[in-house]
This record gives structure tokens, sequence and C-alpha cells, in this order.
């Protein structure tokens, strides 16, 4: 999802996801101006609300934009016939990652 599309969403509805972490932060204060402002102007949704989706389309934002560092080691060939090589930049390991921390918190989250 794209800003605009999020804004779109906060407009006709707004959604919530039933699993969720906590997480406590502290903003800047013109940052906190612009979500009581974001609260105001959308008045069906909280500031949570906003904070998780503004979070949650910003983190797809990183993922599109991670880096790919071609290896030197062919993993296929596209279809053109041309090589494909492995990735060595940031985005394996921080795939890596999210999966293993997605699976300590569906671990935690069925105990």
């Amino acid at each position: 999802m794209k800003i605009k599309e999020l804004i779109s969403s906060w407009e006709s509805t707004s959604r919530q996801s039933s699993q969720n972490e906590k997480y406590h932060i502290s903003l800047p204060l013109k940052d906190a101006a612009r979500i009581e402002a974001l609260t105001g102007l959308y008045p069906g949704l909280n500031k949570n609300q906003i904070l998780s989706q503004l979070i949650s389309v910003a983190l797809d934002e990183v993922e599109r934009q991670m880096p790919y560092k071609a290896g030197n080691k062919v993993v296929g060939l596209d279809e053109l016939g041309d090589p494909l090589y492995e990735d060595v930049g940031p985005t394996p390991k921080y795939l890596e990652l999210r999966h293993a921390f997605a699976k300590g918190f569906n671990k935690r989250k069925a105990s």
C-alpha cells in the first residue's frame, strides 16, 4: 500500500488488525503535531491506528527500496536466459530476520 492509498482508506473506513505487538515510542514535537492533525482530520481513527498504518506503509516502502547487490554465484536464469546472481546485499539477511521474528511472535501468541 502506498501513502495515497492509505489516505484514501482513511477517508472511507478504518481497519484494525486483530494481532498486534505493542511498542512505546517518543516522537519529536513536529511529528506529534502531524499525528494529532491527522487524528483531527480523520476522527474515525485514533492515534494508534494512524501510527500503525503509517509505520506499515513506511516499512512496505523500505522493503521495496532495499538495495539488491549482485554476488558472484549464479542462482538461476531469467526469461531471456541471462544469469541471475545471488543477492549479497542486506535483503536476504533482513528477510531471514523478519521470518525469525515473525515465527517467534507466532509461537508466543499461540502459547
